[in-house]
């Protein structure tokens, strides 16, 4: 006998202790899936940026650099990697998450992925309800 699915469904379930861990394992998630090749700093910096809104500021980019021990000069290169990338982008004149991927880590994140065995025609990206 064999067996043939046409779908197959998995759920994972991971507690995170804070909203920076999980805001960390959503954007290497998407990482990952999109083969953007983030390395763990860059990751770290949108995850952060998940959580503060905005690396714009003085103070924000300073908490930044302590936390993670880097400098602003590293900062600024991965800034300008990461909008190459449009995961950052530049709204009211100040550097952001691209809104698509912006979402609210004080809250559980359920993802949704669907791997398709296909060429996609349209590529659909969005926001599910919570």
């Amino acid at each position: 006998m064999k067996l043939h699915m046409d779908t197959f469904s998995q759920r994972f379930r991971q507690e995170h202790s804070s909203s920076f861990d999980l805001a960390e394992r959503y954007y290497a998630v998407l990482s990952a899936l999109n083969n953007l090749k983030l390395t763990e700093r860059e990751i770290q910096l949108v995850a952060f940026m998940g959580i503060k809104g905005s690396i714009s500021f003085a103070n924000v980019r300073e908490e930044f650099c302590r936390r993670y021990a880097t400098s602003s000069p590293t900062i600024n290169n991965m800034i300008s990697k990461l909008k190459k990338l449009h995961v950052l982008t530049k709204i009211d004149g100040k550097i952001k998450i691209a809104p698509i991927i912006q979402l609210d880590f004080n809250k559980d994140v359920k993802l949704e992925i669907s791997l398709v065995h296909r060429q996609a025609t349209n590529i659909v990206s969005e926001k599910l309800p919570d």
